[in-house]
């Protein structure tokens, strides 16, 4: 029996999606809200996510995010109505295990879920996360740049982490804050700042770039 989180905003939605699970033998928790979404995974384990991509607070790419940051080994299936081909593909670059678009198949739904829940843990689990000639092990939560291995602390992990998920896109700091500190708002704190400065005091040569008064890029070419 496993246990599932169902994280969709549309009510009648998700309670159908609530009742074909259990009724499919599963343990089944649900929230309508990113925020509650990333909450509940942070107290709880599940063994997969049913994650739908528009919600409030914020977006189901940013529940992945937290999500991986935790537990790189999180299985996310992607729930949406948004369909185009770089929205599937940036979901399954970031680590989710499969994407089925809305309206769906029910039947087909409950089948990919069994097929996702019966995929063994070490198909799943990705240790590194390559960068062009950076690769980040999130498993020892260390950097390794031209061979040498480069220790981080637990947040300077996470935020290198967030950073090179996201790869060639501006961060802001306000984004940074939320992912790595969990602080909904700046109060005018400069831990990203800080954070990012030791990151590249431990690197022989800059790979996250400033973006004037916006936040940062991770950029390893």
């Amino acid at each position: 029996m496993a246990r599932l989180l169902v994280v969709e905003d549309e009510a009648r939605l998700c309670a159908y999606l609530t009742r074909t699970l259990e009724a499919d033998s599963h343990v089944v928790d649900s929230t309508g809200s990113g925020p509650d979404a990333v909450r509940r995974l942070r107290d709880g384990e599940f063994d997969l996510v049913v994650l739908d991509l528009m919600l409030p607070g914020f977006d189901g790419f940013e529940v992945m995010q937290r999500a991986f940051d935790r537990r790189p080994d999180q299985r996310v299936f992607v729930l949406s109505a948004v369909m185009d081909v770089a929205t599937r593909i940036r979901c399954l670059q970031i680590g989710a295990v499969d994407f089925l678009g809305k309206p769906f198949a029910t039947a087909e739904l409950v089948e990919r879920v069994r097929t996702r829940l019966r995929a063994p843990a070490a198909s799943i689990f990705q240790r590194w996360l390559h960068v062009g000639e950076v690769t980040l092990d999130l498993e020892r939560q260390a950097l390794s740049l031209d061979g040498r291995d480069v220790p981080l602390s637990h947040r300077e992990f996470m935020l290198l982490g967030h950073l090179m998920r996201r790869a060639g896109e501006v961060c802001s700091r306000r984004e940074l804050l939320a992912s790595v500190w969990g602080y909904a708002d700046d109060l005018g704190s400069n831990v990203v700042d800080v954070t990012v400065r030791r990151i590249r005091g431990k690197v022989p040569r800059p790979v996250i770039a400033t973006v004037r008064n916006v936040g940062y890029v991770f950029s390893a070419g």
